[in-house]
């Protein structure tokens, strides 16, 4: 292959817009032709966190710039490549530079990020890398994180002028293609297949929910952040487009900021805007302490004994499939296995029932609810599932009653009887404990809840005390507080 002029790549991951993209507004500015490309990497086939519901979601967020950048005559390349063996190739037709955004992703990204760091200096490619977000690399200590994030946060976005783009024209003897190129056929057809259940990706969809959260349906969401069926209407709903990049926490921030002094929704664009920023904040921890994906982030708690018997297999695939015979637990499981979608409170219900009723190795559960989750966002998801286990020896220590929960979040069983049809005939006196029922009343409805349902898999209240005594006595240690002063040192943002 002749060596061609010299092209850029802005290399997307988890970036998939158009607006405030700066690796694309500093490719533009250089002045060089660019190929803007996906690359579906092997270790992502093998990656136990990726279903076809994420490959779906990013595939419809390509589609959706393809559309945009049609109208300037470019396009997104798909490729599927080991990455450094792709950068091999192209750079034989002419690749000097690589933009893109920093990953905050698994050990896998990680590594690979690393490799390409060598490649890059062995062959004399200038890669630029963007900041994720506001998370800063390299960190030691969170001493002006804070004035760092809202200075992030309230800069100008990074819009770049789409007709500026300029095409690489490759010679004929190339074939106008660049090694590893794949069209959409040559891909799974489930990952074109729409499923109404799920959000839908894409820039636009992405703005057209942040806007239309603000028309109505967000100024009832701080009072319904916790219960699983409002939630999925008074929420954002914006996780999945924040988590593959469709949008960006600038964006939203600075969209919400806007709306701060509307009547009635002061509390509701407080917490939204909190919780972009411990977005952030979690992300920032899983940067700077990243093996936790592996391991707890206090060591000492790679002691705690945890069920590791025959029959926790049996408990661990109920938990999975939801048929733990607790219906708030069933019903979020399944609404989660069949739309992507939880509210916060619900999810870290479903940890805790994991971790401490049933006693299970967080290890066991993290890359499995991971995998369910649409917006599924390694900074965010590591650190929260082990906040949720109890295992920090920092965080308070939360043992959800689920039966509490399910009358506090669900009294009336709405969200129970949608994703657990097989309870829809319970009178709501005996959804949150179906095992309860009289045999009069089963009766009278053509009810048995071990043949139409299932038993509870343990007892709750039961299962909790053990629980409590188990980890507030570890918690006692002296490795545990030793650890706990160290994580707070590494990762407290002052006030």
């Amino acid at each position: 292959m002749n060596r061609t002029q010299p092209f850029s790549l802005v290399w997307l991951k988890r970036d998939l817009r158009l607006r405030d993209h700066h690796p694309l507004c500093n490719a533009i500015a250089l002045g060089n032709p660019i190929v803007i490309a996906y690359v579906i990497e092997p270790w992502q086939h093998l990656d136990g966190h990726m279903r076809t519901r994420h490959w779906r979601f990013i595939m419809q967020s390509i589609e959706d710039m393809q559309q945009e950048l049609g109208k300037f005559n470019h396009q997104v390349t798909i490729c599927q490549a080991d990455i450094v063996k792709l950068l091999d190739a192209w750079s034989i037709a002419g690749l000097s530079h690589i933009f893109s955004h920093q990953e905050i992703g698994l050990a896998h990204s990680f590594l690979r990020d690393k490799e390409v760091l060598g490649f890059c200096n062995r062959s004399n490619i200038n890669w630029q890398e963007s900041p994720y977000g506001a998370v800063l690399r390299p960190l030691s200590n969170r001493l002006n994180w804070r004035k760092h994030w809202y200075g992030r946060i309230k800069e100008g976005v990074y819009d770049p002028d789409l007709s500026s783009l300029e095409t690489l024209k490759l010679p004929k003897s190339q074939l106008a293609e660049l090694p590893y190129q794949i069209s959409n056929k040559a891909l799974p057809s489930k990952w074109f297949t729409e499923h109404k259940r799920f959000q839908k990706g894409g820039e636009k969809l992405a703005w057209y929910t942040l806007h239309d959260f603000f028309k109505e349906r967000g100024k009832h969401y701080f009072g319904n952040i916790g219960k699983p069926e409002r939630a999925r209407h008074t929420c954002s709903r914006l996780s999945p487009y924040l988590a593959w990049g469709n949008i960006s926490i600038k964006q939203a921030f600075q969209v919400a900021r806007q709306h701060r002094n509307r009547d009635g929704w002061a509390r509701s664009v407080e917490a939204l805007c909190s919780r972009l920023s411990w977005h952030c904040h979690f992300i920032q921890k899983f940067e700077s302490e990243h093996e936790i994906e592996h391991r707890p982030v206090n060591h000492a708690y790679q002691a705690f004994e945890y069920d590791n018997s025959h029959a926790s297999e049996t408990m661990l695939d109920a938990w999975k499939t939801g048929n733990t015979g607790i219906p708030i637990i069933d019903a979020s499981m399944r609404a989660l296995i069949q739309t992507g979608y939880l509210n916060f409170r619900m999810r870290a219900m479903l940890v805790s029932f994991l971790c401490h009723h049933l006693n299970i190795d967080w290890k066991r559960g993290v890359t499995h609810l991971g995998s369910l989750f649409l917006d599924f966002e390694p900074g965010i998801h590591y650190p929260q599932f082990q906040m949720q286990a109890g295992i920090t020896g920092t965080n308070t220590i939360r043992i959800y009653n689920p039966i509490k929960q399910s009358e506090d979040k669900d009294p009336e069983g709405i969200f129970i009887k949608k994703w657990v049809p097989e309870l829809s005939n319970v009178p709501k006196e005996y959804i949150h404990e179906v095992h309860l029922i009289p045999p009069i009343e089963a009766q009278l409805i053509d009810f048995d809840v071990e043949k139409d349902y299932v038993l509870p898999i343990v007892d709750v209240n039961e299962r909790a005390k053990l629980a409590r005594d188990r980890l507030w006595q570890f918690r006692k240690r002296m490795d545990v507080k030793a650890e706990a002063k160290r994580i707070l040192k590494a990762h407290t943002v002052p006030n």
